[in-house]
């Protein structure tokens, strides 16, 4: 991944552990990550044997004194179990650990104004190049819904207003290119213009 000012990655059919130790690497060189469509994660696994490995892990307390929850904290959103995932690759409690986790940030859906940024992905990290195709898998967003999250049909209706949206800047904006070419080609000039432009060095 080459240094940007900030990468906007659209987490969609990639898988939860490799896509995390590749984020977690750009955010110790520096980088600054934004991931979005986290609910689209994908995990290898079936649901049912995704969902015992999630029991055991809401199990787990403080030891010396299980009452006090607030020590582990399980999160149930699809964005805060990533953000806890790439966490746990990052030396997260010395100052260069902190200052990467604080370079990173995660989101359910694609809020504004990351609707209007290039996204990329990952191809090391997708599901369709990485999992043999019979095995089995699990989206994030439905793991925590099983748990108590309760924002899949928001982000659901949202992601469906977005993407009308989408269609109609991505129509209008083939639409101006298209005139433009045209217009271009259109075009002409004296041949006065035309030995100057060849001059500059635009012809």
């Amino acid at each position: 991944m080459s240094f940007k000012q900030q990468v906007v990655i659209d987490c969609r059919g990639h898988l939860l552990g490799r896509l995390s130790s590749v984020i977690a690497k750009e955010l110790l060189n520096g980088q600054h990550v934004v991931c979005v469509r986290a609910e689209d994660i994908v995990i290898s696994g079936s649901l049912y044997r995704n969902k015992l490995k999630y029991a055991a892990f809401k199990k787990k307390t403080m030891n010396s004194n299980p009452r006090h929850t607030g020590a582990i904290k399980h999160h149930r959103a699809p964005a805060k179990i990533l953000w806890r995932t790439v966490r746990g690759m990052v030396p997260h409690k010395t100052a260069r650990g902190g200052a990467a986790m604080d370079r990173l940030k995660t989101f359910e859906g694609i809020p504004h104004p990351f609707d209007r940024k290039k996204r990329m992905v990952v191809p090391s990290c997708l599901k369709v190049l990485r999992l043999r195709p019979e095995r089995r898998f699990c989206r994030l967003g439905d793991l925590s819904s099983e748990y108590g999250w309760k924002h899949g049909s928001l982000i659901e209706r949202l992601e469906t207003q977005r993407k009308v949206k989408s269609e109609a800047f991505y129509k209008k904006k083939t639409a101006t290119k298209k005139a433009k070419s045209h217009a271009l080609k259109s075009v002409k000039l004296s041949g006065d213009d035309q030995a100057i432009l060849e001059k500059c060095g635009y012809a």
